[in-house]
């Protein structure tokens, strides 16, 4: 099965303050490739039965979609926008011995972008809790990639990870995956997303007062236990940004 894996309508997004590489290019026609999504959520599934649901009779097409995906020149690129300016990027990084997404987060005001999650070999997140990926999937703000709900939530997935989700979470994710890809038990396949929830598991998000929302994720930089973890300010503003 041979998917092309090229948009006509490609566009030159703007530099993103603080982060090199590219070239990057919006590529939002691959947001509607249900290939697409097979590959962008393989790192979700830790489990052979998860591997199984998510990809079913489409291994091998996936296979080829993702392959020529990363051999490509330019760095596909995604927006969500987020409230009072802020926006978040997920750029495919298609160096020939460094692939992976980033997940960042930035505003107008700032002089550099903030990496909230990096999706790789050396995987680092969460960077998001569930309440901030419901938010930032269904705030219908205009001018990024796409308007539409599931695709925001799936794009934005692999970012995730929390201890505590809500009774509904299944049956949301379900819904974007039916929506969104050809998989035969969206539901099935749903659960088992949220219990592996990625490279570094669940973790657990607190907020004391004022404080920003941290979590306690070994690999995360929103754990200010980690040495490599964002300074007090910068987690503060990231939080400030991602807040429902």
């Amino acid at each position: 099965m041979m998917v092309s894996v090229m948009n006509p309508a490609v566009l030159q997004p703007a530099e993103i303050p603080g982060y090199e590489g590219g070239p990057l290019t919006y590529q939002t026609g691959l947001l509607d490739e249900p290939l697409f999504w097979l590959g962008h959520l393989y790192s979700c599934v830790q489990s052979e039965e998860a591997e199984e649901l998510l990809f079913g009779a489409d291994y091998d097409a996936a296979g080829d979609f993702q392959r020529r995906l990363w051999e490509r020149a330019e760095w596909p690129a995604f927006t969500v926008p987020l409230p009072v300016d802020h926006r978040l990027y997920v750029v495919y990084r298609t160096l020939a011995d460094d692939t992976g997404t980033d997940y960042l987060l930035h505003h107008t005001d700032w002089a550099q972008v903030e990496l909230l999650a990096r999706d790789d070999g050396h995987f680092m997140g969460p960077g998001l809790s569930w309440t901030e990926l419901v938010a930032a999937a269904d705030n219908a703000l205009p001018g990024g990639s796409t308007t539409d709900p599931h695709a925001r939530l799936l794009l934005l997935l692999p970012a995730f990870g929390d201890v505590e989700v809500p009774d509904n979470a299944a049956g949301r994710l379900a819904g974007a995956l039916r929506a969104r890809t050809s998989v035969e038990d969206p539901e099935t396949l749903a659960s088992a997303l949220l219990k592996d929830q990625g490279a570094p598991g669940p973790a657990r998000w607190t907020t004391a007062g004022h404080s920003p929302s941290i979590n306690d994720g070994e690999y995360s930089f929103r754990n200010p236990a980690n040495r490599f973890a964002l300074s007090a300010d910068r987690l503060a503003r990231v939080s400030a940004a991602l807040a429902p």
